[in-house]
């Protein structure tokens, strides 16, 4: 069986889970506790240089790291990867943008906000994040308006890489009220079958 090494609070972490549990794919969770120094330990590092979670261990003792790298392994011949090339070309354009566009702000603004607890120290980067989080929202908004997901109508793991810090946006300062198409998005994605909550860890 694999394993999985993470925090399921962490938007990368929590995609991960997503997605194994809407294929049915048995695993373990091992909770990392990023705050306690759990991802610098050298047993850690030997799963993954950069010191970083999601870790996936495969059952031979590979290890795979970066969560969107993660999706595309266990999307791959799923209903979750599309067929079409320039769909899957797509999917990864979304991804990109998730990590570039996306994540520094609204990721980073959270992490500010929920982990360290907004001190003082921060407010400046806080405010500094702000622009770019609006601006990575005001780009889904508008293509969200003209689609049910992200890649055509189909969901994927497109969908899955922006909902994870998209639904928890709001921990990080970023209201979601002038973006509807954004929350009937948010809707669809949590009524897919086999859907999971951060809550529902296990």
């Amino acid at each position: 069986m694999i394993t999985v090494y993470g925090d399921i609070y962490s938007g990368n972490c929590y995609k991960v889970k997503l997605l194994l549990c809407l294929l049915g794919r048995a695993h373990r969770w091992q909770h990392v506790d990023i705050l306690a120094g759990d991802s610098r330990t050298a047993t850690f590092l030997a799963r993954n240089p950069n010191g970083r979670v999601p870790v996936v261990e495969f059952e031979d003792g590979r290890c795979l790291w970066e969560s969107n790298a993660i999706l595309n392994y266990f999307a791959t011949d799923t209903a979750y990867m599309p067929r079409d090339r320039f769909q899957r070309a797509q999917v990864l354009q979304w991804q990109f943008f998730e990590q570039y566009s996306h994540e520094p702000y609204i990721a980073t603004s959270r992490y500010i906000v929920r982990y360290l607890g907004a001190p003082d120290s921060r407010a400046a980067d806080l405010a500094a994040r702000r622009e770019g989080g609006w601006a990575a929202l005001r780009v889904m908004e508008s293509h969200l308006r003209e689609q049910a997901f992200l890649v055509g109508e189909q969901y994927s793991i497109a969908d899955l890489s922006l909902y994870a810090y998209t639904h928890v946006a709001h921990e990080g300062g970023f209201a979601l009220d002038a973006y509807p198409a954004i929350q009937a998005w948010l809707g669809r994605v949590a009524a897919q079958p086999g859907h999971v909550t951060m809550e529902q860890f296990d």
